[in-house]
């Protein structure tokens, strides 16, 4: 068991917890939540012992053998067999133990491969193509060096690395954020199996109700403990909150709203199928709804009073970048009153779609029209580059709307969180979440009358995620979304595009149908961890000197943006050496005694505050890269 009592925590100037108590049982499954920046990851940096408490105890048992999932990777030359394989500490240190021995010790080589049997020496392939193959890999992948893999697919294999080690108890900080849909649902199956303690920070309701049995969330600088699985935990929330008055009003203008939405959909429902499992799921939103009430985001995303039938279409179009169609004869009509999610595996098209109806990504053959009236709200990650980091809130308005009265602008910016002098400050120190939360302002303040949506979520907290899926659902226009987001998916889409094979076509159920499609593919297809050479050359009748010139084709086409990832991340390094040496003198705490050192004590917060935010400026910068090489790979 794990004990945490009366615990004090703090990074810099911030207190993130005083005097929390926590009991972690073996064998539970926790799901930790809490607002960015509450401190969920510090916690895990605290059981790794990279963190020290500033008061209480912290208890671990010495026996527990922990993992963890790496947030960085470096460029390996190791291949993404090997390295998946070096998350088993001991069997490599068997392995390296029988390498120095050199049959020299006869009795002690024999007592090495017992040793190595036990651990599963012989089958650690097998296992970790296992992994590699559920997150994603191809057989032809598990064999390249790490250094060939964009920054998205190197966490997956962080993540590999994680659930190969044998632990007692396992740690996760937002595992599915670089995860589609096929490959989040294949680990919530292998989290519901696992044996030892788990601990995970998601943002991701539905993956949290699938796979934790207990939630502790950050209240007050306080860890509160929660019995059952998210769900559970905004019922326990809300039935305390209805007790307040206030509360209980604004519960009643929530409920009206998901009432309201719910109507529509009644009304304008076609498949009788969808038409049930879309009802169950706002029903369902209006029992967890009073959970949020206290929420300080309750934004909404207005629709341009001008439409145009259709909004925008596209006609037997290819879709793809140079010589590479990878989306063939597309033909899709968009109406006012078009709700669609888009599914499919990462690399089937999806953003490629997104971006040809967004008008960024021009059609190979065949036509795009747009409606006279079409006004397109379009997000991606890259939206969040194109924001002008030395400018506040308020003016990345105010320049799309120069006569817009100030305090209009500050209403509306509060309502996304933006409150007091936060909107009038440069937004170069803003999170990864503040920025998305900017990105979907501007888009709302502009009323379009299409969303076009690639995973809105990734860097929002839950509170937002609850506040842009009922804003999505007041919403008059048309809605087109990418999420790995299930829940965001079922609230506010009535109808779902399978994106499969270079096709784009209706999928006719739900996403419990489509969990269920996923499986029978799965089974469709050969097991490659266990059979590689069905999904190798014998299927693929393909010459293997064609392969490799294909691969080295396709590495000198990538290798500008591989050269810049290197980059990037060579300059992250530098400024993370030069954080964690201001935040080491923070630490140190003679610095807060005395007057003496209060000129360097502002001097260090303001250093800690600049390279945190020149952190996340690069990091953001390699997220793009590595999209784009996501994208070509």
């Amino acid at each position: 068991m794990i004990t945490l009592n009366e615990i004090s925590l703090q990074r810099g100037a911030k207190i993130l917890l005083e005097q929390a108590s926590l009991r972690i049982y073996p064998g539970h499954k926790i799901g930790v939540i809490g607002a960015n920046g509450s401190g969920k990851s510090s916690l895990f940096k605290l059981l790794l012992n990279e963190l020290q408490v500033d008061a209480g105890d912290c208890l671990i048992p010495s026996d527990w053998r922990i993992a963890h999932m790496a947030q960085e990777t470096g460029a390996s030359a190791r291949s993404a067999r090997d390295y998946v394989i070096d998350g088993d500490k001991s069997l490599r240190a068997v392995e390296a133990a029988i390498a120095e021995n050199g049959g020299d010790d006869g009795e002690a080589l024999a007592k090495l491969y017992a040793q190595f049997e036990e651990l599963g020496g012989y089958t650690a392939e097998q296992k970790a193509g296992k992994l590699l193959d559920g997150l994603g890999f191809l057989i032809s992948d598990y064999d390249r060096p790490v250094s060939d893999f964009s920054g998205g697919w190197r966490i997956r294999l962080n993540l590999a690395q994680a659930l190969m080690s044998p632990s007692d108890l396992l740690l996760l900080d937002e595992p599915t954020n670089h995860l589609d849909l096929d490959t989040t649902v294949w680990l919530e199956s292998w989290l519901q199996n696992y044996q030892g303690t788990l601990l995970i920070i998601s943002h991701d309701r539905d993956f949290l109700d699938n796979v934790v049995s207990e939630v502790v969330n950050y209240e007050a600088k306080k860890l509160i403990s929660y019995t059952g699985n998210y769900s559970a935990f905004e019922k326990q929330k809300a039935q305390r909150l209805a007790q307040q008055q206030q509360a209980f009003e604004k519960q009643q203008e929530r409920r009206a709203e998901i009432e309201n939405f719910v109507r529509r959909f009644r009304a304008k429902a076609t498949k009788a199928k969808q038409a049930q499992s879309r009802l169950k799921e706002l029903q369902r939103m209006e029992d967890i709804a009073p959970a949020h009430v206290d929420s300080p985001f309750h934004f909404s995303i207005p629709c341009s009073d001008k439409v145009s039938v259709p909004l925008l279409s596209l006609s037997q179009v290819d879709l793809g970048y140079g010589d590479n169609t990878l989306l063939k004869n597309i033909n899709l009509t968009i109406d006012a009153d078009t709700r669609l999610g888009l599914l499919g595996a990462n690399g089937a098209g999806k953003s490629t779609l997104i971006k040809s109806l967004a008008g960024d990504l021009a059609p190979l053959v065949g036509g795009r029209t747009e409606g006279e009236h079409l006004a397109i709200g379009y997000f991606n990650q890259h939206q969040l580059e194109v924001l002008d980091m030395d400018a506040s809130c308020a003016l990345h308005i105010q320049r799309i709307s120069p006569k817009a009265r100030e305090q209009e602008i500050r209403n509306f910016l509060g309502s996304f969180g933006f409150i007091g002098d936060r909107a009038l400050e440069p937004i170069q120190h803003f999170s990864g979440g503040e920025k998305a939360r900017l990105a979907l302002a501007i888009i709302a303040w502009q009323k379009p009358n299409l969303l076009l949506l690639d995973e809105p979520t990734n860097h929002l907290d839950l509170e937002v995620r609850h506040a842009l899926t009922v804003a999505l659902q007041q919403f008059a226009g048309a809605v087109i979304v990418i999420s790995h987001d299930r829940h965001l998916l079922k609230n506010s889409v009535d109808e779902f595009l399978l994106v499969h094979d270079g096709k784009v076509e209706p999928f006719d159920g739900s996403l419990g149908d489509y969990q269920r499609w996923l499986a029978e593919a799965k089974k469709a297809k050969p097991d490659s961890a266990n059979a590689p050479s069905q999904r190798g050359s014998d299927n693929d009748k393909v010459d293997k000197k064609e392969q490799r010139q294909k691969a080295a084709a396709k590495r000198e086409q990538l290798k500008p943006l591989t050269q810049k990832l290197k980059k990037l991340e060579r300059e992250i390094e530098k400024l993370q050496t030069k954080l964690a040496d201001i935040e080491e003198k923070l630490a140190d705490t003679s610095l807060y005694e005395g007057n003496e050192s209060a000129d360097l004590l502002q001097e260090l917060l303001k250093d800690q505050a600049k390279y945190r935010g020149d952190i996340e400026t690069q990091e953001e910068q390699w997220l793009e890269v590595s999209e784009a090489l996501e994208e070509l790979s």
